[in-house]
C-alpha cells in the first residue's frame, strides 16, 4: 500500500511545480466585454441621422488595456444587415481569424452574436476599432483602444495627471445606406460636410484640465477621406508614442493626422487660467473645414476668445517635413523587456521588393480604384477560411502583381503570397494628385523613407536605416513614394488597405497570405471553435 502510495509522487511533484510557477506568474489578465449594437438616431452636424451605437454610445465604449491583456467581446449585432467589427493597429499575434474583416470573418447574421478572443500581444499605444462591413464606417460603430505599459516597463515620460482619447474626422450628412448607394452606382462621394470631435461638431465637447499638470491626448483621425491637422490654442504639444512607438518627444504647434492614423501628445497646462480652443481642420482641400472643441482649465477665468488657430491648408511640403522629423525614441523600452532600440531594422538584407501603386480607373462604366491596376471584388467566401478547408475557386495566389504592369485594370479577388519570416521593402507608390494613406493588418513596419517623384532604386540612399518609427497606418504624398521595411513575422491571411473608405470599398485593397509549410500552432492559432461559418465554407 505504501509502495503503491509513493509511485505517485513523482507526478505529484510535478503537478506542485505547475501549479507553483503558474501561481507566481499568473496568465495574462482577461477583459470581458459585452456590446449591444444597434442603430440609433444621432445629431452629429445637427441633422437627424441613422448612428450605429454600442451600447448605446456614439462612439463608442473606450477598450482600456495592458500589455498582453486577453480581450473576450461578446458583440451581439442587432442591425437588420450583417456585421463586423475590426481592430486598427491591434496586430492578433498568430490569429488573423479575429481580425474582423471579411476575409478573415464571416460577418455576425442580424439577432446574432459572435466572441471575439484577442490578444494584445507584446504591444503597447493608441489605436481604435471600427465596422468593417459594407458602408458601415460611415454610421459610428467606432470606439478607441489604449494599452498601457506593464507596471515593469518603464515609460519615457512622467505619468500624466490624465488621459483624453480624440476620435476626429470628416462626417456626412447623409446616412451610411445613401452614401454606400452612391458608390454603388459608380460614383466618387461628395465634399464631406463637416469635421467631428468624439462624435460631436464645432464647440459640442469640453476637456477639462488643471492648471500647471500635464496630460496625455491620444488622437485617431477616423475619417472616411480627408488628412486632418489637430492644434490646441495657445499650446506646444509634445508627440511621445505613433501607433505603439515611442518617439523622440519634438514639440508642434500643430499635427498632421492623415486617414487611420493615431498619435499621444502630452500637453502641459502652463497659460492663464481661461478657455482655449482645441482645433482640427481638414489638410489638402480647396475648401477648407473646421471643428472646434473647448481646452477648459478648472480654475477658468474667462471662455475662448477670437477666432480658432489657423493651421496650414495645401501646404505638401511642410507635411513632409513633420513626418521626417518623427523618430523612434531609441533610449526607450518597449512593451517587452528588451530596449525597443535593439531591433537594428537597417542592418538585415530585404528579401524581396514589393511595389504598389494606386490608380482610380473607370471599368464597365463606373469609378473603381485599384492597386497595380486590381481593382479587388470580395469572393463569395472569406479567404482564410477558404485557404483553411483548401476550398478551390474562391482565390488564386499571385492575383495581384508584385509592381505595377501599366496594362489596364481589371476587378479580381487579389491575393499575394508570402513567406514567413521574409523580410520585405514595401513601396507605395502615388501617381496621383491626392493623398493616400495604407493601412497593413497584422504588423507594424518601418516608415525608411519618402520623398517626391518617381521612385528608383537610387531612393534607397535616403531611407533612414537607424531611427524610423514603426506604425502601421502611413502616407503618401501625390505624386510620392513612400517605403518601408516589414518583417513577415505574423503567419496568416492579412487585409492591405487604403484608409479612404471610399477608395477602399471601391477595390483599392488585397490580402497578404503569410505562410508557414510547418502547419503548427506554435507559428498560427488553430481555427476557433466559435468560427462562423458561411459562402462555401459552410457546407
Amino acid at each position: 500500500m505504501e509502495k503503491g502510495w509513493r509511485s505517485w509522487l513523482p507526478l505529484i511533484a510535478m503537478v506542485m511545480m505547475f501549479l507553483h510557477v503558474n501561481f507566481i506568474h499568473g496568465e495574462d489578465p482577461y477583459r470581458f466585454y459585452t456590446w449591444n449594437v444597434t442603430y440609433g438616431d444621432i445629431y452629429p452636424l445637427g441633422v437627424k441621422q441613422q448612428g450605429i451605437l454600442i451600447n448605446g454610445q456614439f462612439p463608442g465604449p473606450p477598450i482600456q488595456c495592458v500589455t498582453n491583456d486577453n480581450l473576450i467581446i461578446n458583440v451581439f449585432n442587432n442591425l437588420d444587415d450583417s456585421f463586423l467589427i475590426s481592430w486598427n493597429g491591434v496586430e492578433q499575434r498568430r490569429n488573423s481569424w479575429q481580425d474582423g474583416v471579411y476575409g478573415t470573418n464571416c460577418p455576425i447574421p442580424p439577432g446574432k452574436n459572435f466572441t471575439y478572443v484577442l490578444q494584445v500581444k507584446d504591444q503597447i499605444g493608441s489605436f481604435y476599432y471600427f465596422p468593417s462591413l459594407a458602408f458601415h464606417k460611415a454610421a459610428g460603430g467606432f470606439g478607441s483602444i489604449n494599452i498601457a505599459s506593464r507596471s515593469v516597463i518603464p515609460v519615457p515620460f512622467p505619468p500624466p495627471a490624465g488621459e483624453f482619447s480624440i476620435l476626429t474626422g470628416d462626417w456626412f450628412k447623409q446616412n451610411h445606406s445613401d452614401l454606400k448607394a452612391i458608390l454603388d452606382g459608380g460614383h466618387d462621394l461628395p465634399f464631406p460636410d463637416g469635421l467631428l470631435i468624439n462624435g460631436r461638431g464645432s464647440n459640442g465637447y469640453t476637456f477639462t484640465v488643471d492648471q500647471g499638470k500635464t496630460y496625455r491626448f491620444r488622437i485617431s483621425n477616423v475619417g472616411l477621406t480627408t488628412s486632418v491637422n489637430f492644434r490646441i490654442q495657445g499650446h506646444k504639444m509634445m508627440v511621445v508614442e505613433v501607433e505603439g512607438t515611442h518617439t523622440v518627444q519634438n514639440t508642434y504647434d500643430s499635427l498632421d493626422i492623415h486617414l487611420g492614423q493615431s498619435y499621444s501628445v502630452l500637453l502641459t497646462a502652463d497659460q492663464p487660467a481661461q478657455d482655449y480652443y482645441i482645433a482640427v481642420s481638414t489638410r489638402f482641400t480647396s475648401q477648407v473645414l473646421t471643428a472646434t472643441s473647448t481646452l477648459r482649465y478648472s480654475n477658468s477665468a474667462g471662455s475662448v476668445t477670437g477666432p480658432p488657430p489657423g493651421g496650414p491648408t495645401i501646404e505638401i511640403d511642410w507635411s513632409f517635413n513633420q513626418a521626417r522629423s518623427l523618430r523612434r525614441n531609441l533610449s526607450a523600452s518597449g512593451p517587452r523587456p528588451n530596449p525597443q532600440g535593439s531591433y537594428h531594422y537597417g542592418l538585415i538584407n530585404t528579401t524581396r521588393t514589393i511595389r504598389l501603386a494606386n490608380s482610380a480607373p473607370i471599368i464597365n462604366g463606373k469609378q473603381r480604384y485599384a492597386i497595380n491596376s486590381v481593382s479587388f471584388v470580395p469572393a463569395d467566401t472569406p479567404l482564410k477560411l477558404a485557404d483553411h478547408f483548401n476550398i478551390p475557386g474562391v482565390f488564386t495566389l499571385g492575383s495581384i502583381p508584385d509592381s505595377p504592369t501599366g496594362s489596364g485594370a481589371y476587378l479580381q479577388t487579389s491575393v499575394m503570397a508570402a513567406d514567413f519570416r521574409a523580410y520585405t521593402e514595401v513601396i507605395f507608390e502615388n501617381l496621383e494628385d491626392g493623398v493616400q494613406s495604407y493601412h497593413i493588418d497584422g504588423h507594424h513596419f518601418f516608415v525608411v523613407g519618402m520623398g517626391q517623384g518617381e521612385w528608383t532604386p537610387a531612393s534607397r540612399l535616403t531611407y533612414n536605416l537607424r531611427d524610423t518609427i514603426s506604425r502601421s497606418t502611413v502616407q503618401v504624398y501625390p505624386k510620392s513614394w513612400t517605403a518601408l521595411y516589414m518583417p513577415l513575422d505574423n503567419v496568416g491571411m492579412w487585409n492591405i488597405r487604403s484608409q479612404n473608405w471610399a477608395r477602399q470599398y471601391l477595390g483599392q485593397q488585397f490580402y497578404l497570405r503569410v505562410y508557414s509549410p510547418v502547419n503548427s500552432w506554435r507559428d498560427e492559432n488553430p481555427i476557433p471553435s466559435n468560427a462562423l461559418l458561411c459562402g462555401r465554407a459552410s457546407s
